[in-house]
């Protein structure tokens, strides 16, 4: 069997790498911009500093959409970039931005699709989606390199998890400036998230050794960056290797998929808009617990990429210290433990478990599971 990866054309690095986009935008030909936005990085002026960027560039601004974005605002996205006559897009913001982004494009080089549901899973668009550069404001979503994105449906009340290849951005400038403004609980929650794609990345089914060198690189990084990033957000350095441990975990999971830790979230994000990143964070140790057993050499290398000595330990007690490494992070990060503690009701466990027993991550958990067992971690969990 052929192992397949894909990644994006072009990638800058670095605290001021947006000084690139202009003659990025020259030697690729690009007129006239479409730049999908956070509304809270307009307030901000994180969008001014991107702006500022483009040599001229005339350009049309959309930031009608939601944190967890949906089909509706995906449609919205697709009537207004059709009315801008704009030739490519900018995506400024954490993975709603570049996931909205991501649906705009694809429909909009590929009309057939213009219902949005018909996206989800794999699907056969024909054409390269309109041009995408991607500016991350988060350093967890990956969104600006991985072929995956995710669009509520209204109707049904599921997230759908969407992977193309046709959706990748054609370049991503990962600027650590334009992190700077993230809050203490967003850095904490985003980087949770970002170790959960390494984490799941890296146990998944479809990993192999490729992947898995990306992966324990991330898991590495975030372990060594995120405590200071989140208490010191103005530490440029923290800010750097976490953007970079982001951008690289995403390079692997976007290529061998994650598993149940995204399955059990992405219901929570759909029924009752909870960040991503806190679900996640929430969700890792205890879904971690469960898939041990189908993983416990790997788990040991996860605690020697968290800085755990397993020196002397079986490895079972290695495995075990990977989960508590992580339980210790998530602790001192301050993320939410417990669904209650996020006002999930506990009437609601039901239905979630049927939406992650659906989910099409479910299918890359290093450890068979059933809507029963999914049922009784979101229970543990509560």
């Amino acid at each position: 069997m052929a192992n397949r990866f894909i990644l994006n054309e072009t990638s800058y690095f670095g605290s001021g790498a947006r000084k690139e986009l202009k003659n990025e935008i020259a030697r690729r030909g690009f007129k006239k911009a479409f730049i999908v936005a956070d509304k809270d990085l307009l307030k901000f002026g994180t969008v001014d500093l991107v702006t500022s960027e483009l040599g001229g560039v005339p350009y049309e601004l959309f930031s009608e959409f939601k944190a967890n974005p949906t089909v509706k605002n995906v449609k919205d996205g697709v009537k207004a970039f059709s009315s801008s006559k704009a030739d490519f897009i900018i995506a400024i913001g954490g993975g709603s931005a570049i996931d909205t982004s991501k649906g705009i494009a694809i429909v909009a080089n590929n009309p057939e699709f213009a219902d949005i549901v018909s996206l989800e899973g794999v699907a056969d668009t024909k054409n390269k989606c309109v041009p995408i550069i991607a500016l991350p404001t988060t350093a967890g979503t990956a969104a600006e390199v991985t072929i995956n994105y995710v669009i509520t449906d209204e109707k049904s009340g599921r997230k759908m998890v969407c992977v193309d290849p046709n959706d990748i951005p054609v370049l991503a400038i990962v600027d650590a400036e334009l992190m700077a403004t993230m809050p203490k609980g967003l850095t904490a929650a985003t980087g949770m998230d970002a170790l959960t794609h390494a984490i799941e990345g890296y146990i998944t089914k479809g990993a192999w050794e490729l992947s898995d060198m990306f992966e324990l690189k991330a898991i590495e990084l975030i372990s060594k960056n995120l405590r200071e990033a989140t208490e010191n957000g103005k530490n440029m350095t923290a800010r750097e290797n976490m953007a970079l441990a982001q951008y690289v975990a995403g390079m692997a999971f976007s290529n061998v998929g994650l598993g149940c830790v995204h399955s059990m979230a992405h219901p929570l994000g759909a029924r009752f808009d909870i960040a991503h990143g806190v679900a996640n964070a929430l969700l890792l140790p205890i879904v971690m617990e469960y898939n041990m057993p189908a993983a416990l050499n790997k788990y040991c290398d996860i605690a020697k990429a968290m800085g755990v000595d397993i020196t002397g330990m079986t490895t079972e007690r290695g495995a075990a210290a990977a989960v508590e490494a992580v339980k210790k992070l998530s602790l001192d990060l301050n993320i939410p433990q417990r669904l209650r503690d996020i006002n999930i009701p506990e009437s609601a466990l039901e239905q979630l478990s049927k939406d992650a027993f659906a989910d099409v991550c479910t299918g890359g958990n290093p450890r068979e599971i059933t809507q029963k067992d999914i049922l009784a971690l979101y229970k543990k969990a509560y």
